[in-house]
């Protein structure tokens, strides 16, 4: 951990820095020439292991969308023509939480609807911390609507069902898109030359409507009913959803082959960097393994004999704090190993934990100084928004996810009423 925390330190990518830390103790514990050969087999088995092959597939699904007119056109319905004060401020949340549930980047969805509707947005009158605020939180709700990279993550890293965590997420993603509307409209009563009066442009036509929903709802609906029904497995999901974006995205998305290639060449450049990562996690959670680390650790927080909730705040307490320094994924693969066996000790439903930690991830994306989500809405409004601005917009939504982690506390039904129910 300390050499971790060292190579992290001095700039290391955190991929490497990982192996760094994980090879000399891999050495102590095998040998030179046995642990070459074992380093090669641990990462040629992520590589190769089918269930990450719908990382990839996700990757390519969202790039495919941000890159054709699909995300943008979902957020012209959402927004043109409804005769309510703040709707493009409510279409941009509704259309973040479309995109969710075909994507599940968080960046891709701030990048995808962000790019289309902070010009509008700022055309229309809507202040800077309000606008920013709202599609940097949006862009969160792909993390937790699923397909959710992060609850994939999560699944892999903890054995724990992909199917049963998507599941999971749906209601308090829903929750969290009322919570995120009704800081919407509490801001503009607070503040109402914030937010211009109702547009008034032209309603979307039957035609423009399908455009705009049907391809989002073909994509969610092939996801959801085939893993949940048990059609398929989250991979032959992936493929299958993957394939029908690349036929809608060129019949109704406006695709040409140069967006088509651009997109392969971003899911190999993300896959390159996630890749690194994930072999690079297996190291390092094999070496924390032998030394029995994660034993260890759940045996001295058992010593201090700390009520279950006491433990759960401290977790939930220490990923707020260390989201403000290291992105999710890089998270999930360093923490988690170490993490799970103490909250499976503490007696926590697993399920209901990984919601938890989700939304720990979300938050993660809002805090700065490495909060990636401020800084793709910064990039975007092209030095026209401070980042201040922005980290003010965020900090509403940043206390409604707080909120929502008490909620399921104090409810877990929320996250686990679903999965039981469809069983």
């Amino acid at each position: 951990m300390a050499l971790l925390v060292l190579f992290i330190g001095i700039g290391l990518p955190i991929p490497f820095a990982l192996a760094a830390a994980s090879m000399p103790f891999l050495f102590h514990i095998q040998g030179w020439s046995t642990a070459l050969v074992s380093s090669q087999l641990k990462l040629w088995g992520v590589w190769i292991d089918y269930v990450l092959l719908s990382v990839p597939l996700f990757v390519f699904l969202g790039e495919l969308i941000g890159r054709s007119n699909i995300g943008p056109n979902l957020y012209q319905f959402m927004h043109r023509g409804v005769r309510i004060r703040g709707s493009a401020a409510y279409g941009s949340i509704a259309a973040c939480a479309g995109f969710g549930a075909v994507c599940g980047s968080s960046m891709v969805g701030s990048l995808t609807i962000g790019g289309v509707a902070l010009p509008e947005m700022k055309k229309l009158g809507y202040d800077n911390r309000l606008s920013s605020g709202v599609l940097a939180a949006g862009g969160t709700l792909s993390v937790l609507i699923p397909p959710s990279l992060i609850l994939l993550f999560y699944g892999i890293v903890t054995d724990t069902s992909i199917g049963d965590l998507f599941i999971a997420g749906i209601v308090p993603g829903l929750v969290l898109v009322l919570f995120f509307c009704l800081i919407v409209y509490v801001w503009g009563k607070l503040y109402p030359s914030h937010i211009p009066d109702a547009d008034a442009t032209a309603r979307t036509s039957f035609r423009e409507m399908l455009i705009s929903l049907g391809p989002i709802f073909l994509v969610g609906l092939v996801i959801t009913v085939s893993i949940y029904t048990g059609i398929a497995t989250p991979t032959e999901a992936a493929a299958v959803a993957a394939l029908l974006t690349v036929v809608l995205a060129f019949a109704v998305g406006g695709l040409d082959m140069t967006g088509l290639k651009a997109s392969l060449m971003s899911t190999m450049r993300t896959m390159g960097y996630l890749g690194l990562l994930l072999s690079a996690g297996v190291l390092f959670g094999f070496v924390m393994t032998y030394y029995r680390v994660p034993q260890q650790f759940t045996e001295l927080f058992q010593t201090f004999q700390l009520s279950p909730y006491a433990v759960l705040s401290i977790v939930i307490v220490f990923y707020l704090v260390l989201g403000m320094f290291l992105e999710p994924v890089s998270m999930t693969f360093i923490t988690l190993p170490t993490i799970y066996p103490l909250m499976h000790a503490a007696g926590f439903d697993m399920i209901w934990f990984g919601i938890i930690f989700t939304i720990t991830m979300e938050i993660a994306v809002l805090t700065p100084p490495v909060g990636l989500n401020l800084y793709v809405i910064q990039g975007i409004s092209r030095g026209s928004i401070s980042i201040s601005e922005v980290i003010y917009g965020c900090l509403p939504f940043i206390g409604s996810m707080l909120v929502l982690i008490a909620l399921l506390i104090l409810l877990p039904e929320i996250a686990t009423g679903l999965p039981k129910a469809m069983k």
